[in-house]
């Protein structure tokens, strides 16, 4: 359990927030500049608090009158570049962070580590001759072995080409399930939050703007571009001759371009409102594959030419989709209706899964 509270001046910035986080990820989400890097400098104790606490695990680590310094806070961290020291071999690098910890208190264990990382033929390399993803993988080793209270993750893919990103994001879902280490993660990326976090923080200029679940804090944006669904359900049997792949949802499939991974495995789906239509009955004769049953919930919007309706899906989720406001009057899209959406496979694919 992490507890923030942050009052603190950073010349013309300030921050002022407060948030708590569980287990699994808590994800700190904004545009550049929204001061995201800034709170995690200030839990790993790089920078002092002018006013608040920081408490991990039950320990205080900064308060009005104490601050404890970085090498004493037991936090691991990951920054966009992996930071190796370049004179040292892959296997020294990862057992670097190890020094700082009490023999005692060193509960993870190197190989499974590297085996869940894959970088056991790489320990006898050094740094430079390793690609970005691969110094990155180093890097989360490093961090974990030395077996942290909290592992802090600043935008740890912002450097990375598509490929590599797609490489890392299920070693980082693999390690917050495995190790179970609490994680604080930066992004300014939707779909790696969506998919990683269990709770999101949306900064704006030094503050808390919305929390809640990935599914309530993004389907909660007031622009209709912004605005996306977070929809779960399981992967199903890919149809290999077209190269599509369900979604196993209660609502009906979801159908993503792209074959997406191994049966069974849980995922979720980000869905943009504005790739979302509406009907009445089942649609025949559509190229649409994905259609889906609900009910509306609400519609917001207010006099524009455009309102987002908030549907509820069978199996519970929730999914909203933009129209135009005449359509939802001629259509009478009101709370209790019975409607079908609408999603292009053409709009989804493997990657935000």
């Amino acid at each position: 359990m992490i507890d923030v509270d942050i009052r603190q001046r950073l010349g013309d910035f300030s921050l002022d927030l407060r948030f708590s986080g569980g287990a699994g990820v808590t994800a700190l989400f904004g545009p550049s500049g929204s001061g995201k890097s800034s709170v995690i400098k200030a839990i790993a104790g790089l920078t002092r608090l002018d006013a608040g606490r920081i408490v991990v695990g039950g320990t205080v680590l900064a308060n009005d009158g104490r601050h404890t310094p970085p090498h004493r806070r037991r936090i691991g961290v990951v920054f966009q570049e992996a930071r190796l020291l370049p004179h040292l071999s892959v296997r020294s690098n990862l057992r670097y962070g190890r020094l700082f910890t009490p023999r005692a208190e060193r509960r993870i264990a190197e190989e499974p580590v590297i085996d869940t990382l894959g970088i056991g033929h790489l320990l006898a390399r050094r740094p430079a001759t390793l690609s970005g993803g691969e110094q990155q993988r180093v890097a989360l080793g490093r961090a974990l072995l030395a077996s942290p209270r909290l592992l802090l993750m600043d935008e740890p893919l912002a450097a990375l080409d598509e490929a590599r990103r797609r490489e890392i994001l299920p070693l980082i879902e693999t390690l917050r399930d495995e190790f179970a280490i609490p994680i604080v993660y930066v992004s300014h990326a939707v779909e790696e939050v969506a998919r990683l976090a269990a709770k999101v923080v949306v900064l704006d200029a030094g503050k808390v703007a919305r929390e809640g679940s990935p599914a309530d804090v993004f389907r909660a944006a007031t622009d209709r571009f912004e605005i996306i669904s977070v929809v779960a359900g399981r992967l199903g049997a890919p149809d290999h001759d077209f190269r599509l792949t369900p979604v196993e949802t209660a609502a009906g499939p979801i159908w993503l371009n792209g074959l997406a991974g191994p049966v069974g495995r849980p995922v979720r789906v980000l869905v943009h409102a504005t790739d979302v239509a509406l009907s009445l009955a089942r649609p025949d004769g559509l190229s649409i594959r994905t259609v889906l049953s609900g009910t509306v919930a609400g519609v917001s919007g207010g006099d524009g030419p455009t309102v987002t309706v908030d549907l509820a899906l069978e199996g519970g989720d929730r999914l909203a989709a933009s129209v135009t406001r005449r359509s939802a009057v001629e259509l009478d899209l009101t709370p209790g209706r019975s409607v079908f959406a609408l999603v292009k496979a053409a709009a989804l694919d493997e990657r935000p899964v």
